[in-house]
């Protein structure tokens, strides 16, 4: 029965995922798997923020938001803005802001 399972998955023509780009989804979504960071991710999806204000509604130290401001970007699920002094977050793109929709929805049905 698995000879044949393989044999109909080796005539399809399907490509297992690249090894390079399945490192970078697991990337993406390690970022997802912090609830600082989601909360991070949840405040920016509703505006762009600064360090600041992302500190008083966490109830964060800046060196704590900052570090977690630091893993995002560098994972390219936020970006930053300079304004003067300040620099303001947001989210990097919609194919984020689809992910956080999809998982709060996907996490709201399990718990109903």
């Amino acid at each position: 029965m698995a000879s044949a399972c393989a044999a109909e998955h080796q005539s399809s023509g399907e490509m297992p995922l690249d090894t390079r780009l399945a490192w970078r989804v697991a990337e993406v979504f390690k970022a997802f798997a912090d609830p600082t960071r989601v909360k991070i991710i949840a405040l920016l999806d509703a505006k762009e923020s600064c360090v600041g204000e992302l500190c008083l509604t966490l109830g964060m130290s800046q060196p704590a938001v900052s570090s977690q401001l630091r893993l995002l970007r560098t994972l390219g699920i936020v970006t930053v803005r300079r304004e003067g002094k300040h620099a303001y977050y947001a989210l990097a793109d919609e194919h984020i802001r689809n992910l956080f929709h999809q998982g709060l929805a996907h996490a709201r049905h399990e718990l109903a």
